[in-house]
């Protein structure tokens, strides 16, 4: 077995992850081959000589991560795979960006072994990469090096480190001090509109420096292996702080007519331009050149180097002296074997769904080893405070608790990465009108499934005399509408402990939606098992029934009390989840929604979907108003009052 290639293959190597970045884009008549071609030499030395990684165990929990945050350069990543025996194959290369294929435009986390999280949105795979080396600080710390030891390397161009996402990111990595992050930024100055002069002027090294990284001036070596494998070896051992190498690249390397130019970024390269190129690389014209003796050596090095790690590896961590809480970390429990510690309320219960997650949270943790809470500078706030928990820092990487700062852009996208990392089950939390800044996030959250859980209160005009620019109007609309994201907007406390226990059970992200006002205790929970039930007993024959979610419940029994003194019989419905609704079985549907009766929806926001489920709506299909949060909901047609004419009016 091959353990180690010679200098000619290295070059072999280099010059056929060029041929297929080259090769799979013009077959596919579509991506971006200047800086997969440029990153050859740097892919192969990460792949070949640092990274500790297994072809043959893509999951390998002690891998190192390798994150490409220019996922536009995906073809790379994905030479780089079939080279070290991933599973991907010259008929995937061939099927390069089409329909079900294992190599899609961008990475996909989920979709091709190997990728560990799905970027394309620039800068978000750079934010991800943060949270997944808060990811490994945090389990390193609490269960030991033989069990969590890897560095996370991320590779970022210009536009993920315009994109502002980044500056968010890399302030956060650089305060929390997280040395087992770097980050090599591919320095080409140019963009697709040309060079970066056009609109950047930033002095990146000392931008990072004031971040607190350490900053590595590689300069002009992407050609040259030894050099990059020297450069590499000497960031990966810096402590301290992460670290930024600056690499100066040469976009279209080595095209005769597209080298250091923008259209290279593109997709110019016709036939003739690839033959040209092949001439200068003196590898043989033909598509997707791949000899299979040095496929099969570069692949033998790789599986070589793995088996030996994972090996070792598998010895240490049956040793693990804390192995069953490092076991429930990685495959959370379900939520039926904690539930006896959750607390349970009465109709006496009178608090607001944001105070009822933290109790819940706080209940929860003896059984979550995963845990880990925070907020963007709003923890009391939103619930997301683990009491008697320390903070993550340099001082207290065990730390379950994350004050993320300022920074809801960053704090989605590190989520991510942490969930995607394994190991944690993280929780974050801000005000609900800020998901705008976490909408990229969450939406990549739910395309890769990471099993991560955002807590969303303040969650309507409530919120009261902050106005409409922190009143969410239609921002479950704007939820709902994500396909694979799980939305609960619980109605009272005990619908709040069962959103939470549907979110540990969940495979992929929940977004729970939470009041800042008291809310009434109406409901015993089971309406968010199936997405909706009937609050209290079945009503024979009603007249009418009245839908709500979050705190409109409590408004919807009150009305259905006035009603019932007039001789209206209604019948009361929560329906905190649109999407649990639509996967259950709707076995229940016609005691819920009895035929013929019409149904009537209350809720504090945007009307737009709910002619799905109801046939006369209530809501506010306008922004808020300054007022005290009772006035503001009164006033925008949110009250018993609204509601009893509404029925009347029928």
């Amino acid at each position: 077995m091959v353990t180690k290639l010679s200098a000619q293959q290295d070059r072999d190597a280099v010059n056929l992850i060029r041929g297929i970045a080259m090769d799979a884009p013009l077959a596919a008549k579509s991506g971006h081959q200047g800086t997969a071609m440029a990153l050859a030499p740097l892919g192969h030395v990460l792949y070949s000589r640092i990274m500790r990684h297994d072809p043959k165990n893509p999951q390998w929990k002690n891998r190192d991560r390798f994150i490409l945050s220019n996922g536009h350069a995906s073809i790379l990543q994905y030479a780089l795979l079939f080279l070290n025996g991933y599973g991907v194959e010259l008929n995937d290369l061939k099927q390069f960006r089409q329909f079900g294929s294992a190599t899609p435009g961008h990475p996909e986390a989920g979709h091709t072994p190997g990728v560990e999280v799905t970027t394309g949105p620039l800068g978000q795979g750079f934010a991800n990469a943060v949270g997944m080396a808060i990811a490994e600080r945090n389990l390193r710390a609490r269960f030991g090096a033989s069990a969590c030891d890897h560095n996370t390397f991320v590779l970022a161009g210009d536009g993920c480190l315009m994109e502002g996402i980044s500056h968010e990111a890399a302030s956060l990595a650089g305060h929390l001090k997280l040395d087992r992050l770097v980050c090599i930024f591919d320095d080409n100055a140019i963009t697709i509109d040309g060079s970066t002069s056009l609109s950047c002027s930033d002095d990146v090294a000392k931008r990072f420096s004031s971040y607190g990284w350490n900053v590595m001036q590689l300069g002009d070596i992407a050609e040259d292996l030894d050099a990059l494998e020297e450069s590499l070896v000497s960031a990966r051992s810096n402590r301290g702080a992460p670290t930024l190498c600056i690499l100066k690249s040469h976009i279209g390397t080595p095209s005769p007519d597209f080298t250091d130019s923008h259209e290279a970024h593109g997709n110019p390269f016709t036939a003739a331009h690839v033959t040209a190129t092949k001439k200068v690389m003196g590898i043989p014209d033909e598509p997707f050149w791949a000899p299979n003796d040095l496929v099969n050596a570069c692949r033998s090095v790789a599986q070589a180097r793995g088996h030996g790690l994972t090996t070792e590896y598998a010895s240490d961590i049956a040793e693990l002296s804390e192995k069953y809480l490092w076991d429930a970390a990685w495959e959370t429990p379900n939520s039926s074997s904690f539930r006896s510690l959750l607390p349970d309320f009465d109709s006496t219960a009178n608090f607001a769904t944001r105070q009822v997650i933290q109790k819940v949270l706080d209940a929860s943790l003896p059984a979550l080893p995963g845990l880990i809470s925070g907020s963007a500078d709003l923890t009391g706030n939103t619930g997301t405070k683990l009491s008697k928990q320390i903070a993550q820092s340099e001082s207290a990487p065990d730390g379950r608790q994350i004050y993320f700062g300022i920074r809801e852009h960053a704090m989605g996208a590190a989520v991510v990465g942490m969930a995607l990392h394994g190991g944690l089950l993280p929780v974050c939390g801000t005000f609900f009108v800020f998901a705008d800044y976490m909408r990229p996030a969450i939406r990549l959250a739910a395309l890769s499934k990471a099993k991560c859980v955002f807590i969303f209160s303040h969650d309507s005009v409530g919120v009261g005399e902050d106005g409409p620019t922190h009143q969410p109007v239609e921002h479950l609309a704007a939820l709902r509408a994500i396909p694979d994201l799980q939305v609960i907007r619980p109605a009272d406390p005990n619908e709040t402990v069962a959103a939470w226990c549907a979110a540990v059970d969940h495979d992929g992200p929940t977004a729970i939606v939470l009041s800042r006002q008291n809310v009434l205790s109406v409901t015993d929970g089971s309406a968010v098992k199936d997405g909706v039930g009937i609050v209290g007993s079945a009503i024979a024959n009603p007249h009418v029934v009245l839908v709500g979610t979050g705190s409109e419940v409590g408004l919807c029994t009150q009305a259905a009390e006035q009603l019932m003194t007039i001789g209206i019989k209604a019948q009361v419905v929560s329906m905190p989840s649109w999407d649990r609704y639509e996967r259950s079985d709707k076995s229940q549907d016609a005691k819920i929604f009895p035929a013929g009766v019409p149904v009537v929806s209350v809720e504090a926001g945007v009307t737009l979907g709910w002619h799905k489920y109801a046939d006369h709506t209530i809501g506010i299909d306008r922004f808020g108003a300054s007022a005290p949060g009772a006035v503001a909901l009164k006033e925008l047609g949110i009250s018993v009052e609204a509601i009893v004419n509404k029925v009347k009016s029928l």
